[in-house]
């Protein structure tokens, strides 16, 4: 059985009525919405009692013909959850009904174009360029109780349920945070503390903010930064927060112009800025590195005098070229192409005595989408997992294993024609140890026309799936993905090991 929403809208081309290949293959959109119970899909394997939570990925998953040329970052948002309850499962996914979204939907056609052509628009967009739809289909979490859903370059934050994915609207402290909520937040278990920013395009050029356990806003200050910036992510410690402020933004003469011309400027050092959890912009402490651009970052902690920060870093961040110029399609997968940008594991680290910064690569195997477990998140740690990718292409083939204390890695690959999505790292029930737990990531099989939700030991990952559910129906390729533990599902109730 699955539920369809039968008001639902869909003008969105198929396969055969267009050569976009974001459109197509792995990244065809989905037309239906399902709940689906554990007794209606084929489970290969055993599912684990001990994995109590909900891996939840947002995917764009376009509903409209879209505007001009389409990027495969334009698509709305599409939650697809598996919740697994003492060796039960279920399966949901939904479309997130921003105001966007909706607005389409009572129209019956697009209205916003995409990231590609901003300039085209004609009515007031959302982010950072201000002339997109705020389609939420970057980053996912859950923080006290709620989803919430947000597009990258800047969304106001949407609030769905996550056992049911239905949209509840934006969040009470939406009003207060007028530049919205760029991906990538982070919520410290400990604490139950969300911690976000933004960066608009106008003075101060980023704000940064914290939400409480109780899903109150109680902190929001500017950060003055030179000029208008680009940057992805943001890392957290127990006592700091570290902002990106990266040589990788507007040409500021086109910006004037009104156009929003992205360049990489090789000459000017990465910054990053430590800022203390409930810090304000004279209290940021700046360290300069090499230039470079930084999508997504595993983990930060903090050692001694020392704040690390360990994630991905672009060693090509440039646009690289394509054989031929006007093949727009091309371009996009050369830019999305991680072999192009050889995006691999890098580790930072700024002394917050003596001010000195040591900067150096932990492997050279492109990788990219670097996870810990949630208790871990801001803590010394030892394992990190991220995704491996096949050249030339946005897909994932596998999962590689990084132990960070003894520089040993371990490998899986999904097989040949499949691939997955971001994984999160899942503990199970009374942990004994950091990796005692799962690996847990949707994959696609292109061949067989499938998708399944695939779950790993995270202590041995090389020995293959512990269990394989089959979803009802192939899902489209996606961004990023979230775990909620069992014991957070209605709020931040998370107790640490160490502390219980």
């Amino acid at each position: 059985m699955f539920n369809v929403d039968e008001s639902l809208v869909l003008t969105v081309p198929t396969e055969d009525q267009t050569d976009n290949p974001w459109l197509r293959g792995a990244w065809k959109p989905q037309r239906r919405e399902y709940a689906v119970s554990g007794d209606e899909m084929k489970v290969i394997g055993e599912i684990p009692r001990d994995l109590n939570g909900i891996y939840i990925r947002n995917t764009h998953n376009q509903a409209m013909a879209p505007i001009g040329i389409y990027h495969p970052f334009d698509g709305d948002g599409m939650l697809h959850a598996m919740r697994f309850d003492d060796g039960k499962v279920e399966y949901r996914n939904k479309f997130v009904r921003t105001t966007g979204f909706l607005a389409e939907q009572g129209a019956g056609k697009a209205l916003w174009p995409g990231l590609l052509q901003p300039q085209d628009y004609t009515r007031r967009g959302w982010g950072s360029m201000g002339a997109m739809k705020d389609n939420a289909g970057t980053d996912v979490i859950v923080h006290s109780g709620q989803i919430i859903a947000s597009m990258s370059q800047g969304s106001e934050p949407w609030s769905l349920s996550p056992t049911t994915l239905e949209t509840l609207g934006t969040k009470s402290w939406a009003q207060l945070v007028p530049d919205g909520l760029a991906s990538h937040y982070k919520v410290d278990n400990d604490t139950g503390e969300l911690v976000f920013f933004n960066y608009p395009i106008t003075a101060p050029f980023m704000n940064y903010g914290v939400v409480n356990k109780e899903d109150n806003l109680v902190h929001y200050v500017p950060i003055e930064l030179p000029g208008a910036r680009w940057p992805h992510d943001l890392g957290i410690t127990k006592r700091y927060s570290i902002l990106h402020d990266l040589p990788y933004f507007f040409d500021p003469d086109a910006l004037k112009a009104g156009r929003k011309k992205l360049d990489f400027h090789d000459e000017i050092p990465a910054r990053f800025g430590i800022i203390p959890r409930y810090g304000r912009t004279e209290d940021v402490r700046w360290f300069e590195a090499k230039p470079a651009w930084v999508m997504h970052l595993a983990n930060c902690f903090e050692d001694g005098d020392w704040v690390v920060q360990d994630g991905c870093i672009w060693d090509n961040p440039v646009m690289p070229p394509v054989q031929n110029p006007n093949d727009v399609y091309g371009r996009i997968a050369r830019q999305l192409d991680k072999h192009a940008t050889h995006t691999h594991m890098y580790r930072w680290m700024f002394n917050m005595v003596t001010g000195e910064v040591r900067e150096f690569p932990l492997d050279d195997e492109v990788v990219e989408f670097p996870v810990v477990s949630n208790d871990f998140v801001g803590r010394d740690y030892e394992y990190a997992y991220a995704s491996l990718f096949l050249p030339g292409h946005w897909m994932m083939t596998g999962i590689k294993k990084f132990e960070l204390k003894t520089g040993n890695v371990t490998r899986t690959e999904y097989g040949d024609g499949r691939f997955g999505s971001e994984v999160c790292m899942a503990l199970r029930d009374g942990y004994t140890a950091e990796d005692d737990g799962y690996v847990i990531t949707f994959v696609n099989d292109l061949t067989a026309d499938t998708s399944e939700c695939v779950v790993y030991d995270a202590a041995r990952i090389e020995e293959g799936p512990v269990c394989r559910i089959i979803l009802p129906e192939r899902i489209c390729a996606g961004t990023h993905a979230c775990w909620v533990e069992g014991d957070r599902i209605d709020g931040e109730n998370r107790v640490l090991a160490e502390a219980r």
